[in-house]
Order: C-alpha cells, then structure tokens, then sequence
C-alpha cells in the first residue's frame, strides 16, 4: 500500500524560506514521477513542481526562481525548498506520485505566508 507522508509545512514571514518533505512508502518509487501542487482557499489545485525519474524538473511560472524540487530514490523522498515566499504563495501543499497506472497523493501540509 503506497503511502505517502509530508511534513514542512507552517507559518513564515514574506521573504522567508520552507523546505517540504515527501517520504514515499510501499513500493520502490525511482521511476516514478514524483511532484508537489498545491491548493489556495476557493481556487482549484494547481501544479507547483515535478521531478522525474531520469531528474529533469518542470516548474509552474509562478514559483519558478524561487522554488526547488529535488529528489533522494535511496530514501524514497521528495523535497520542496522554497525561498522568497510571497503572501500568494499560501495554501495546503500535497505531494504526488505517478507510479505505475495510478497517481497517489499526501495527506497535505499547511503553507502560511504572511504579509
């Protein structure tokens, strides 16, 4: 049973930095795609990063510049710096997987930039 579990997530001045976590369980996942989205109150979830398998990432405009995605197979985790954060930058941040034919996601983690 693939689960997935985040931790990072809390409150933060504007300009600051976060780093979120994504430890992946249940399966070996170094082919798999792995990513963060996030969802704002009222608006639909929205792509923040992907990282494939072979490492080439994909950044939405928004964040790019100023968020990282990286990724350790060794440890099944995938990671989320993000620096310069910006008030518009709060939301619940979910990591995914696309593993095989289906897509898993996190339970979600709390980013709360403040002005």
């Amino acid at each position: 049973q693939v689960q997935l579990v985040e931790s990072g997530g809390g409150l933060v001045q504007a300009g600051g930095s976060l780093r979120l976590s994504c430890a992946a369980s249940g399966s070996t996942f170094s082919n798999s795609v792995m990513g963060w989205y996030r969802q704002a109150p009222g608006k639909q979830r929205e792509l923040v990063a992907v990282v494939s398998s072979g490492g080439s990432t994909t950044y939405a405009d928004s964040v790019k510049g100023r968020f990282t995605i990286s990724r350790d197979n060794a440890k099944n985790t995938v990671y989320l710096q993000m620096t310069s954060l910006k008030p518009e930058d709060t939301a619940v941040y979910y990591c995914n997987v696309a593993h095989g034919y289906s897509m898993y996601w996190g339970q979600g983690t709390q980013v709360t930039v403040s002005s």
